[in-house]
């Protein structure tokens, strides 16, 4: 029971295949009580049905991308839970179209929305946590390879998601004399339901399984436990890291081309 008496704030599960859940199931599986956000009333019933699984969790909807929702959101823990131990980041999104063609042809509105959503927002909401974590706590946020390597057709979430783990970086120097501790995870490619927006992405699972030395797709069970190691005490000596969760591909020179 590593996170027993821990409570917790997962943002960003969207349904059952979202390595968000993940890291909820392995948490709770430990003793954790979880709070969960939702992103209007679409993915309402999902989280709702989900969260319902997990004794003692609570939702509550938030956009991450208003400051308000944000502050409602985290004053809504604050009543439910009193304090927070952990936060979980795992949210990302950029515009169809610019996930398609040349990152040349990246349009001013969807770069900014990209960065806003998929970057900005881990600054906004760990902002927001961090006066409950009282007592020290943990963040965890998700990212992926095509932040330092090009990916074909991820393009502007590529920038997105350097910026993101920029921002760990710099979250983690700010937050670690109030003891808490700015982590991410990057994950080798899985279809979750922001993956789909990447052209090629069944293609990349493929390739990933082909040629990662471990020889298997990732798994975000594997994404779970990783972050329950980052989130726990197991994990206290550790900050401003990315931890890499994908068989071991991003040690390999070549490179992956779904044309």
């Amino acid at each position: 029971m590593l996170m027993d008496g821990k409570k917790g704030l997962i943002v960003g599960v969207a349904n059952k295949h979202s390595i968000a859940w993940a890291i909820a199931e392995a948490t709770a599986r430990e003793g954790a009580q979880l709070f969960f956000n939702y992103q209007g009333e679409r993915l309402k019933e999902n989280v709702d049905e989900l969260a319902r699984t997990v004794p003692g969790s609570k939702t509550f909807p938030c956009d991450v991308s208003d400051d308000v929702q944000i502050d409602a959101l985290l004053k809504q823990v604050e009543k439910e839970f009193g304090r927070l131990d952990f936060l979980v980041h795992s949210v990302a999104f950029a515009p169809r179209e610019e996930l398609t063609g040349q990152f040349v042809n990246t349009t001013r509105k969807g770069f900014a929305t990209a960065l806003d959503v998929s970057a900005y927002s881990l600054i906004a909401v760990t902002r927001a946590a961090a006066p409950l974590m009282t007592g020290g706590g943990s963040v965890v946020t998700l990212t992926y390879l095509g932040s330092e390597r090009v990916v074909p057709h991820y393009n502007v979430m590529g920038v997105a998601k350097a910026a993101l783990e920029s921002s760990v970086r710099y979250l983690a120097h700010d937050l670690g004399p109030r003891n808490i501790r700015v982590n991410a995870i990057s994950a080798g490619p899985i279809r979750t339901l922001a993956a789909r927006g990447v052209a090629g992405i069944s293609k990349m699972v493929d390739h990933h399984r082909e040629f990662a030395p471990l020889r298997h797709a990732t798994e975000q069970s594997e994404c779970g436990d990783t972050a329950l190691f980052l989130l726990s005490s197991l994990g206290r000596g550790i900050t401003g890291e990315v931890i890499y969760v994908d068989g071991g591909y991003h040690i390999l020179g070549s490179l992956f081309s779904p044309e």
